[in-house]
């Protein structure tokens, strides 16, 4: 079982799934926000069928490419509470997943006969996007399934209960 930053997975068999967070600014308290940006990184889990190389994008860059016809792969990119039931993210709770929600032209690039879905939503006072990608479009039907038993053991910590426990949302 993945478990960190308030987000984890108990994947089905033959999944691997990793909870991480790049390098950059920690997430500020809000009473010590500023008007002064920064680099934000937030916590990001994957989950794929096959072996992840340790390096890989937000999005899957380094994954997606190696994906074959039975693989798929799942990223949960935590937004933040800054923009949480708001706008893009006002839908509330994890997405369920249908076949139609799948086209080719959902991918950040186009790779041939693979297609993915994108869903952007809040849980507990924290936006995410959740992105999955089929290595194969023609085996939807039965790639769905199996991409929605792995997002049902994913469970998401409130903002709130995170802060009580030290973490950072």
């Amino acid at each position: 079982m993945a478990d960190d930053y308030g987000i984890k997975a108990a994947p089905p068999r033959g999944w691997q799934v990793a909870v991480t967070r790049r390098p950059g600014a920690e997430p500020l308290e809000p009473s010590a926000r500023s008007m002064t940006l920064q680099d934000v990184t937030r916590p990001v889990l994957h989950a794929c069928t096959r072996t992840m190389p340790a390096a890989r994008g937000d999005f899957g860059t380094g994954v997606v490419d190696l994906l074959g016809p039975d693989d798929i792969f799942v990223a949960l990119v935590d937004y933040g509470p800054e923009v949480a039931d708001q706008g893009l993210f006002e839908r509330q709770g994890m997405p369920r997943l249908a076949p139609s929600q799948f086209a080719p032209n959902r991918l950040q690039r186009p790779l041939p006969g693979m297609s993915a879905a994108q869903h952007f939503f809040s849980s507990g006072g924290r936006a995410f996007c959740l992105f999955t990608v089929l290595g194969s479009h023609a085996r939807r039907m039965a790639s769905v399934p199996r991409a929605a038993q792995l997002i049902k053991t994913v469970h998401i910590t409130d903002r709130d209960t995170l802060v009580r426990q030290g973490g950072r949302p």
